[in-house]
């Protein structure tokens, strides 16, 4: 089949690999507008386009589906289906209606559960043990269509976002591959979504990252695991900005909620029910990641000192 390929970060490139490595055709590539980059602000090609690029296959980059000049595009391209893998922007109906095999989406989640923006990093920080792959026809609602297939897979214990995303990629490469070729063959089939278990994850803001510890600490180790390597889940000690990078949840009775209760060896602040996080990574404003433990080495905590 002749496919048009939308999606910008890295998670989608392996399905953008996977295709183009097919027996199937790749004729064109959307991708969000290049970006600036650091602290430079360098204009720098989103990953998807870089893999196109690299393969010779055409990129758009249009601000706006919504003119007419992307259907216009796609028109030129003729596509029997297009391939939406986290690409960034809502495809109206004129677009989703004109391939003959519609428009596929890649989510990762098992659907309807974190429909939205963000649904790796949520599916940690609201304590699932157990995530996956949803392809699904797209159509104008947010991550509503119908189910195609989908994979499940268990959420490890530790696994970060950013260990998770590396997984879901692979997951859904092969997956995409799968539908793609059963839909050609005449073998998928449609299934409506149930109404019941939908959850939404919105788009991650830095400031959700900024620990309450009024919470459970199990809840905070999640959101630590979660907002891993972006935005990074933080706390502020002695006025300084400290991001956590990994932590333990420790069952026992403390003080007020917030405050350091350890601080030789170990950092180990109060939290809700009973509960403390115990500060394993920690990145200090300005420095490098180092252990809880290098961190005191070089910085006195007064114990009784409350996270901000």
């Amino acid at each position: 089949m002749k496919i048009v390929f939308m999606g910008t970060p890295d998670y989608s490139v392996k399905t953008l690999e996977k295709l183009i490595n097919s027996h199937h055709e790749v004729v064109g590539v959307f991708a969000q507008p290049d970006k600036p980059v650091g602290r430079k602000h360098i204009l720098t090609a989103p990953p998807v386009k870089v893999c196109a690029q690299n393969c010779d296959i055409p990129v758009f980059q249009p601000s706006t589906l919504r003119d007419g000049e992307a259907l216009r595009i796609i028109s030129d391209l003729s596509p029997d289906i297009i391939v939406v893998v986290a690409y960034g922007k809502i495809l109206p109906k004129e677009i989703l209606d004109y391939p003959k095999y519609g428009c596929v989406n890649g989510h990762a989640s098992i659907l309807p559960r974190h429909r939205g923006a963000s649904p790796i990093q949520w599916a940690i920080c609201c304590g699932d043990t157990e995530t996956g792959v949803t392809v699904m026809k797209m159509d104008e609602g947010m991550d509503t269509g119908d189910i195609i297939d989908v994979v499940k897979t268990a959420i490890g214990k530790t696994e970060t976002a950013e260990e998770l995303f590396e997984r879901l990629s692979h997951i859904s490469a092969d997956l995409m591959l799968k539908v793609i070729d059963d839909i050609e063959e005449g073998k998928a089939s449609f299934k409506k979504q149930p109404d019941e278990g939908v959850t939404y994850a919105p788009i991650i803001k830095k400031e959700m990252a900024h620990l309450d510890f009024t919470q459970d600490a199990e809840t905070l180790c999640n959101m630590v695991r979660g907002f891993y390597s972006w935005p990074c889940a933080y706390t502020v000690l002695c006025g300084k900005r400290i991001k956590i990078i990994e932590a333990e949840a420790v069952r026992h009775r403390y003080g007020e909620c917030g405050t350091v209760v350890e601080n030789r060896g170990e950092l180990i602040v109060s939290c809700g029910n009973d509960t403390a996080l115990k500060l394993l990574t920690v990145q200090p404003e300005g420095s490098k990641a180092m252990t809880a433990a290098m961190m005191l080495n070089g910085n006195r905590i007064p114990l009784g000192e409350k996270a901000q």
